[in-house]
């Protein structure tokens, strides 16, 4: 929490940190924008700024998450440690608001962060929306959420509204250099990512730009018919990385028809593109996921006709 921010973030602090000088910062603030642009980063400076900005043991305490008066609720480990829960449980949701329902330890205020919000239950949203209703004064509840939409409108209007928005291109670049990305392949990664900095920085760190580099390829093969639908489907769900393959082939659809002016082929591309999100959701069942890729790939030898050159486009 005591990193740089970026400019985008700093941004929506400081207009936080004014609305909160001000005297009009709500209790509930809902913290949204695009997966990976700095919603907790910004949230937990704001926790820092009005729990301890001006005490070090205050903030090195909200820093490792053992302040009294700081509460982050989150994806837990489901009953066996083997993986995360996909949602956030009515249990949780219960144990915050006792917390929140306690005489603040260290000051006049309590602070709480759902993150991610949008992966609220129903009986959760339900328990949410109780300590939403209810504000005790000096309790801050913050939700941060990168698809707002899915949390029911009755938490939604009851929430000030704190919004990160994706920087212009050259705060962009100007980021990815200071994080040590060469221009080169920080020009690559930003336009693959669609001027997301935060997305293009972890592509870069994490092998995902290499990866939508070799999707590219594939797929231009498969056009081709240089490759087998069945041999590559089976490859891509070899691993972990299987759902983001699919997520890649889909972005690189999108740009594909971005580039056209055939109303067929444009047409073709959207239903490819509507079935490629279709499987990866269908990754996450019992289906058999090579059947289900296989099919896919085998429908985008006529979405991309005749084009033959799908890679080239992403490497330039």
């Amino acid at each position: 929490m005591n990193a740089p921010l970026a400019p985008w973030q700093q941004r929506a602090f400081d207009q936080a940190v004014a609305n909160l000088a001000d005297g009009r910062l709500g209790h509930a603030l809902l913290v949204c924008g695009p997966a990976k642009l700095g919603k907790r980063a910004v949230a937990g400076r704001l926790a820092t700024h009005l729990l301890g900005a001006h005490e070090a043991r205050a903030a090195h305490l909200i820093e490792a998450g053992t302040h009294p008066d700081f509460h982050l609720v989150t994806l837990e480990p489901n009953r066996d440690g083997t993986r995360l829960r996909t949602e956030i449980v009515i249990e949780q949701i219960r144990a915050l608001s006792e917390k929140l329902s306690l005489t603040p330890q260290y000051g006049a205020a309590q602070v709480a962060i759902v993150d991610p919000a949008d992966a609220i239950n129903v009986s959760a949203a339900n328990a949410l929306l109780k300590t939403l209703e209810e504000p005790q004064p000096g309790r801050y509840l913050w939700l941060l959420a990168s698809n707002p939409a899915r949390l029911p409108a009755t938490i939604r209007s009851r929430c000030q509204r704190l919004e990160l928005r994706l920087p212009p291109r050259d705060e962009a670049l100007a980021w990815l250099r200071a994080q040590g990305h060469d221009a080169s392949t920080a020009h690559e990664a930003l336009a693959a990512a669609r001027g997301h900095p935060g997305l293009a920085d972890a592509w870069l760190r994490d092998g995902g730009l290499q990866l939508r580099r070799e999707v590219a390829d594939d797929l231009a093969r498969l056009a081709r018919g240089d490759a087998a639908p069945i041999e590559t489907a089976q490859r891509w769900v070899a691993d972990e990385h299987g759902t983001l393959r699919l997520s890649h082939a889909a972005d690189l659809a999108v740009a594909e028809a971005a580039g056209l002016t055939d109303p067929a082929r444009i047409r073709k591309l959207a239903r490819w593109f509507d079935a490629a999100n279709r499987t990866r959701d269908l990754l996450r069942t019992t289906v058999r996921a090579d059947l289900a890729v296989a099919e896919l790939l085998l429908a985008w030898r006529g979405a991309d006709a005749p084009r033959t050159g799908t890679g080239s486009r992403t490497h330039r």
